[in-house]
């Protein structure tokens, strides 16, 4: 397979929902007005507190009079970009990065690599820091020939000759904990490109999407738009009532016309250092095979699957966490036979546990759906 490492600088930051209006007049001219700026790489997601976006240098110099206003994490990003050739089933299909979870993803988590990652319609982009640029390219060597833009010119990368052995690992991938919360809203949502010739037509209903739409009344979970244009392609994330706003026409969506779910990750705003965060959704979903989109903002990550695989995802990642705590337990109980037997079993590392009693019911697994005791309708999933 190929890898290309694009030459766009990029900058990923955050402005907040009710401080948007500053900066408007500058992203209308990015998303509009493409002839009157050197942008290439543009991405801006709606969430329910913020605007998350991934902008390159010569975006960001649209937006530098409000720049005291805008939060920019202290790196340049590089995007990754896997040839769409090297990803083709024939079946017309959409499989977002599941086809590229272990071959590109697991190897950046083992390296201890953080990514950021961006699927859109045409593609899947992982952003890595300048920082760990060179790490990146060293350990993906063995599954990758490697590009790089330099100029306007696609130039293969050398074999420094290190075979990518040296690239330091921290367990076997088969063992990766599922850390983090995961929170799947009820709406349904749709994965969407537009021809950039029809952008003008509908140029009013998507700036009132963007920024004019009230909160979403399911919850903050399920307020998500996400809109993108790189390098002349565009890419929309909108929930399935938004698309009706569009004209029926307009829209291109993929052969088999798929609606997803969501997954969020996280329950408080996750570290741009930290590693590993896309894998442990990533590698059980495509040891499944289930296809699935992941877009990372600034504060939080989500992943989108197939709505009619979403029991089968959560079968998955709760038999992950399921067998990940089970072979912790079992670990820990080793020679544990003649400690304080006060202790409670349903203890996990990090929490307090010397007062709990030892006939303290250990909580059952957590369920797949949960029932909002007011309504019939199935509350927010947590796992």
């Amino acid at each position: 397979m190929e890898l290309y490492v694009l030459e766009h600088r990029l900058q990923v930051g955050s402005i907040p929902r009710g401080a948007i209006a500053p900066f408007t007049h500058g992203l209308v001219k990015l998303i509009l007005l493409r002839d009157k700026t050197k942008c290439k790489f543009l991405s801006l997601t709606r969430t329910a507190d913020e605007y998350s976006i991934i902008i390159d240098q010569e975006g960001l110099k649209e937006l530098e009079p409000l720049s005291d206003q805008l939060s920019l994490v202290n790196s340049v990003w590089y995007a990754q970009n896997v040839s769409a050739g090297a990803l083709g089933s024939g079946t017309g299909k959409a499989s977002g990065i599941t086809k590229i979870a272990k071959a590109l993803i697991l190897p950046l988590a083992e390296a201890q690599v953080p990514v950021f990652v961006m699927s859109t319609y045409q593609t899947d982009f992982i952003l890595v820091q300048e920082k760990d640029l060179d790490t990146s390219i060293e350990c993906l060597r063995s599954h990758f020939k490697i590009f790089r833009e330099v100029e306007g010119e696609t130039i293969e990368v050398p074999n420094s000759g290190s075979k990518g052995e040296t690239t330091p690992t921290r367990g076997e991938t088969n063992s990766r904990e599922i850390s983090h919360p995961l929170v799947a809203p009820p709406t349904r949502f749709s994965v969407t490109s537009l021809d950039p010739d029809t952008l003008p037509k509908v140029a009013t209903i998507l700036l009132d999407i963007l920024f004019y739409a009230d909160p979403s009344p399911e919850g903050s979970d399920a307020d998500f738009f996400s809109f993108s244009i790189i390098d002349g392609d565009i890419s929309l994330v909108m929930d399935t009532e938004t698309l009706t706003r569009f004209p029926s026409n307009a829209l291109f969506t993929s052969a088999t016309g798929e609606c997803w779910k969501m997954i969020k990750i996280g329950a408080v705003p996750l570290g741009f250092d930290e590693c590993g965060i896309v894998a442990q959704v990533s590698e059980p979903l495509a040891e499944a095979d289930i296809s699935m989109y992941y877009i990372s903002t600034y504060r939080y990550d989500h992943t989108l699957v197939p709505e009619e695989e979403m029991d089968g995802v959560v079968k998955v990642l709760l038999s992950r966490k399921a067998k990940i705590n089970g072979a912790a337990s079992s670990e820990g109980k080793e020679g544990e036979e003649d400690k304080d037997k006060t202790q409670s079993s349903s203890c996990t590392e990090g929490m307090d546990c010397s007062e709990a009693p030892s006939s303290a019911p250990v909580e059952p697994e957590e369920t797949m759906e949960q029932q909002d005791p007011t309504t019939s309708e199935p509350a927010n999933t947590y796992y």
